[in-house]
């Protein structure tokens, strides 16, 4: 939460004189060292805000005597306790786990989120978000869909609805945004299988153009370059499981094929595993692949994924609680959270299995 300093202007008590003789929220805020939303937070009881951060700002009230208006608030919020959640690809099991984090938080605000999929339709997007509107949600977490128009963020704030851009984002300077570090979680997984010994790493993207895409392109280049390592392999397709199997005949045809692949998600990852398996080779010794987010089926595989992990439900989380502060405090300073990835070695790149054979007596 930001801190104000102390009110300049105070009375030979310490107290800060209020413009009009009634103490405000300002008022308080200043008194307390905290953000207007802080204390707007508090009022509302909010499980936000720490517990020595609680105790300060009920002290300034009581010290300057603020009474709160709950029936004058609750006119002017005219607040529904409803959410619109609007992710871009449902079925991939990654929004799943963010769905789950984003309700986790709703839920102890006693808000309840509308679930919605534009299927990385932007007009099927832009007809969910009127429809949100029109039922007057407070605030809507959205995953723009691969091809949203650069003014999205500008309407939404037009209409003077509270938004967060969750995973991808749409440029905006006045929009909160939590997501992960893409770019540096792929140079990490680049750095490992470079760190194994491979020297011809072929890139699977997505098909889609969004932030995602182009943040991970940058960190497959960023690695590359910074071992004098060829990043001309790449290969975009629909990132689902069988586009990821049907790839692999393009890897194993290519002229001069890969030893590994670095996939844009866990699901292509999934799907090469399998195109391999239908050829009758074998992920971590035929070629090293490896994912990206660790899905709860990443584990399970056969070989278990290398992937990086990503942590979606905590994404959900950290999106509600922006929505959160950012419908309490309509005006406050847009805040971005951006989480590290954690690279997860497991066999599918073959690194645990070169370990086994290396202790193995000669």
């Amino acid at each position: 939460m930001e801190r104000r300093p102390a009110s300049a202007s105070a009375s030979p008590a310490g107290v800060p004189r209020q413009a009009a003789g009634r103490v405000t929220l300002t008022g308080v805020a200043d008194r307390a060292g905290v953000s207007r939303s802080t204390v707007s937070l508090v009022l509302r009881g909010s499980p936000l805000v720490a517990a020595e951060t609680r105790d300060r700002v009920q002290a300034a009230m009581a010290e300057l005597g603020y009474i709160y208006n709950r029936g004058a608030a609750t006119l002017r919020a005219a607040r529904t306790q409803t959410v619109g959640l609007l992710v871009c690809e449902i079925s991939n099991p990654f929004y799943a786990e963010l769905t789950a984090g984003v309700d986790e938080v709703l839920d102890t605000e006693g808000f309840v989120a509308f679930i919605a999929n534009s299927a990385e339709q932007p007009d099927r997007q832009d007809r969910f978000l009127q429809r949100m509107r029109e039922h007057n949600v407070d605030g809507v977490i959205l995953c723009p869909a691969a091809g949203t128009p650069h003014d999205l963020p500008g309407r939404l704030a037009g209409w003077r609805l509270p938004f967060v851009q969750a995973l991808r984002s749409v440029p905006s300077q006045d929009s909160d945004y939590a997501g992960v570090d893409y770019q540096a979680g792929i140079e990490m997984v680049a750095e490992h299988l470079i760190g194994l010994g491979h020297r011809r790493i072929a890139f699977i993207g997505s098909n889609l153009d969004h932030s995602a895409y182009v943040d991970r392109r940058k960190g497959f280049a960023a690695a590359m370059a910074r071992h004098g390592l060829a990043d001309d392999l790449v290969l975009r397709c629909p990132p689902s499981r069988r586009a990821g199997a049907e790839v692999v005949g393009a890897l194993l045809a290519h002229p001069a094929p890969p030893t590994a692949a670095l996939c844009h998600n866990d699901v292509l990852a999934l799907g090469v595993i399998l195109g391999l398996e239908a050829r009758g080779l074998h992920a971590g010794r035929d070629l090293a692949v490896t994912g990206f987010d660790d899905v709860p089926e990443a584990a399970l595989s056969r070989p278990a994924l290398t992937t990086v992990a990503t942590s979606a439900r905590q994404i959900g989380q950290e999106a509600a609680r922006l929505l959160l502060r950012r419908i309490a405090d309509p005006q406050g300073r847009p805040e971005r959270v951006i989480l590290p990835g954690r690279l997860v070695v497991r066999e599918s790149c073959g690194a645990l299995v070169s370990s086994l054979h290396r202790k193995e007596p000669s």
